[in-house]
């Protein structure tokens, strides 16, 4: 059934995810709860899919507003039409149809190196100060520790001015030597780049609004848009000659310099207004879309913000978190990495190790790291799809938690062949690779545990997420359940473990193994 506007009650125990993956902290939903996609799809990915436990699913092409109240689910597009289908049993059945029908898997992902090994991201550590030599001494530094190579990412400034990608000479006097060191390391290397000009470099600035490469406003002239780094022009993606030219710039850094993916941020749709003209007239969402079709020309590339682009072989980034045991940090990474999951997003990264909210450290003398959390934090992403690091663990850790981190690496690096099988499975079917308890058990009243999830269908894996817990409370489901720890638990139960700080909760269903890894 197709219409502007549809009214479902809710069955008895029915559970909905979708939507506003910033949300997902909250799914399923219960009580009150609105969000307009067209006007506030946050700071990270969103799709206009809604699904239930109960096998149905809501989906529009266009963004929706949803109402959550009394028991009942308002959905309703300005665009186009909503649909709803059922029938489908439980929320597995129903995400698969939905991806089946509305976003099929593209058969491809992203490098798989992102997958078997830790990623590091200097943000956190280099701030808006990267350089050559810290660069270099960042990578060093990972081997000496013995933690593995794998992606390394210069972010934000290593760049002459935004929209003028060229390396700054004053911090990168000899980029293609610093590129080939990197790679006889081990690494791979991407840069950090956006949608965004800056006025300030005239030069650059007039050739682009001249070549009507620019995203003009409602009156007709360049858009100036604030976002984080200040008030830029944005480059108009829907212009397929605007696209090469920015194509251009990044293939030159490739071949001149040996670089091997790119860091895609911004492109969300809060920079953009209804009224703005571009190549292709489309609303905010859709501009944020056309800018994530560029990163699938690369395998080695990152997004935040995306629109309405399940399917497809792009590594989605949960949005940055605080250093904080709370709901704007490590509490949560499992339920915003789960409804990735069921929208249609399998190639996951949680955020970077600690936190990767800059504005926890810039300008804060006082910031001190809790290496407790820190450690936490790098177990719960280690068997993630991916797992990032920045803050550099050797520098705010004492020889203790730096090691659990090591194991928490390595434990990432030994899991790395199957969690490469399971996102080459979700390249063919679109299913997650990190699972909510209920879409891989869905009678065993699992939809509002949370704090645990499935790696595939057999690993389960219980991240401690509390200051100060050793110990935690897991939902055990049917069946024989070997754990790290050489215990075997039979189920179904809820059972108290013990988890000191070094250990990370998972277990192995029968008939399944644990890879060996390296301590």
């Amino acid at each position: 059934m197709k219409k502007r506007l549809i009214e479902v009650e809710l069955l008895d125990g029915e559970a909905w995810w979708g939507g506003n993956i910033e949300d997902g902290i909250i799914m399923p939903f219960s009580g009150a709860y609105s969000r307009n996609l067209a006007a506030d799809s946050r700071q990270n990915q969103a799709v206009p899919l809604l699904v239930s436990s109960k096998g149905r699913f809501i989906w529009s092409e266009e963004p929706i507003a949803i109402h959550f109240e009394h028991n009942r689910i308002t959905v309703a597009s300005d665009e186009g039409e909503v649909a709803i289908s059922e029938g489908h049993g439980n929320l597995r059945e129903a995400f698969r149809m939905a991806a089946k029908t509305y976003f099929p898997a593209s058969g491809a992902i992203p490098e798989e190196l992102f997958f078997t090994e830790p990623q590091y991201n200097l943000w956190i550590e280099l701030q808006y100060e990267p350089a050559q030599e810290k660069v270099l001494a960042y990578a060093e530094q990972v081997l000496a520790c013995g933690m593995p190579p794998g992606v390394i990412m210069i972010d934000d400034n290593w760049m002459e001015d935004y929209g003028v990608w060229k390396f700054r000479c004053d911090r990168f006097p000899d980029p293609k030597a610093m590129t080939e060191h990197l790679h006889k390391l081990g690494f791979k290397v991407m840069l950090w780049t956006c949608p965004f000009i800056s006025p300030d470099n005239a030069a650059n600035f007039r050739f682009l609004e001249r070549s009507g490469y620019l995203l003009r406003d409602e009156h007709g002239e360049t858009a100036i848009r604030r976002w984080w780094n200040g008030f830029s022009a944005v480059l108009d993606c829907t212009n397929e000659e605007a696209v090469q030219w920015y194509e251009a710039e990044l293939q030159k850094l490739m071949k001149d310099y040996g670089i091997d993916g790119f860091k895609f941020d911004a492109g969300d749709p809060h920079f953009y207004r209804q009224s703005d003209q571009s190549k292709i007239p489309c609303h905010p969402n859709g501009h944020c879309e056309a800018w994530a079709q560029i990163g699938l020309r690369y395998s080695l590339n990152e997004y935040r913000a995306c629109w309405k682009s399940a399917g497809l072989p792009l590594v989605q980034r949960l949005a940055d978190k605080n250093h904080s045991w709370h709901e704007d940090g490590l509490a949560s990474l499992i339920p915003n990495g789960l409804a990735q999951g069921l929208a249609g997003y399998a190639f996951t990264c949680p955020d970077m190790i600690g936190g990767g909210q800059i504005g926890d450290i810039e300008n804060n003398p006082d910031f001190q790291i809790d290496q407790e959390l820190f450690v936490r934090y790098a177990q719960c992403s280690a068997l993630f799809p991916m797992m990032q690091f920045s803050t550099a663990p050797w520098r705010v850790l004492d020889a203790e938690h730096l090691q659990y981190c090591i194991e928490a690496a390595f434990l990432h690096e030994a899991f790395g062949d199957k969690i490469v099988l399971l996102a080459k499975q979700a390249a063919e079917t679109n299913e997650p690779i990190i699972r909510h308890m209920a879409y891989v058990f869905p009678e065993h009243g699992l939809e509002l545990i949370k704090d645990q999830f499935m790696l595939g269908d057999d690993v389960l894996v219980a991240p401690v997420l509390e200051k100060g817990a050793r110990s935690r409370k897991i939902h055990f489901p049917a069946g024989t359940w070997h754990g790290d720890d050489g215990s075997v638990v039979t189920g179904p139960c809820v059972k108290e473990i013990e988890a000191p700080l070094s250990r990370l909760p998972y277990y192995c269903s029968s008939g399944q193994r644990a890879p060996m890894h390296r301590t």
